[in-house]
């Protein structure tokens, strides 16, 4: 019989789950779908908070009771000022986020919750990320990529977008999905440490 993972991570996101293996988090990646709509006037910071715990939430109630383990759930979105930037759906609204971006600063905020029997915990990373002016002709070649379809804002950090950046203040980790000292911060409270093999049972998947 198998041993169980030290968490289930409630995220498609390829980026978390090679994020949680970096740092040597056993964990099986079992995905959550919630409504991720932004309510009436809420700020950036409430908002990823918001999802990252309601991800956490929806599958920990989904969870058999003999297949509990603590759940890890987390959101990012990009915004300027007041506006939020989610993920384009097509290189139109990748190249209007482009336009948008070029030459400005603007702020990642990444939440990450952690569901176990204890309750439900969550921190927000707020970094903030500059891009230089940008060409038309890189806009529109890289709007025509498929990189940047699934990403808050339009963009890759760890991707061909990292030409696009001149500045970074804050968490790079947090920018690619996962807070990593926030993340290992709420792991502590289920008794993982990182330099502790003992804690890092199940494959990362």
């Amino acid at each position: 019989m198998s041993l169980k993972p030290l968490i289930y991570l409630a995220s498609a996101s390829p980026r978390r789950s090679q994020l949680l293996a970096q740092i040597g988090v056993g964990h099986e990646v079992r995905p959550s779908s919630i409504d991720e709509s932004a309510l009436p006037h809420e700020d950036p910071a409430t908002y990823v908070e918001r999802l990252a715990q309601s991800k956490a939430e929806a599958l920990w109630d989904q969870l058999a009771p003999d297949d509990k383990v603590p759940v890890l759930g987390a959101d990012t979105t990009v915004a300027l000022g007041k506006l939020m930037l989610g993920k384009p759906a097509n290189s139109g609204e990748s190249r209007a986020m482009l336009e948008q971006l070029s030459g400005r600063t603007h702020q990642v905020f990444t939440a990450v919750a952690l569901r176990s029997e204890a309750g439900c915990e969550a921190r927000v990373s707020v970094s903030n990320v500059t891009f230089r002016d940008l060409t038309a002709r890189e806009m529109e070649a890289y709007a025509a990529m498929p990189e940047p379809l699934d990403k808050a804002g339009g963009y890759a950090v760890q991707g061909l977008a990292a030409v696009f950046i001149s500045r970074i203040a804050g968490s790079y980790s947090g920018i690619m999905g996962l807070p990593l000292s926030e993340t290992a911060e709420l792991l502590a409270a289920i008794g993982w440490a990182p330099f502790d093999a003992s804690v890092r049972d199940g494959a990362a998947s």
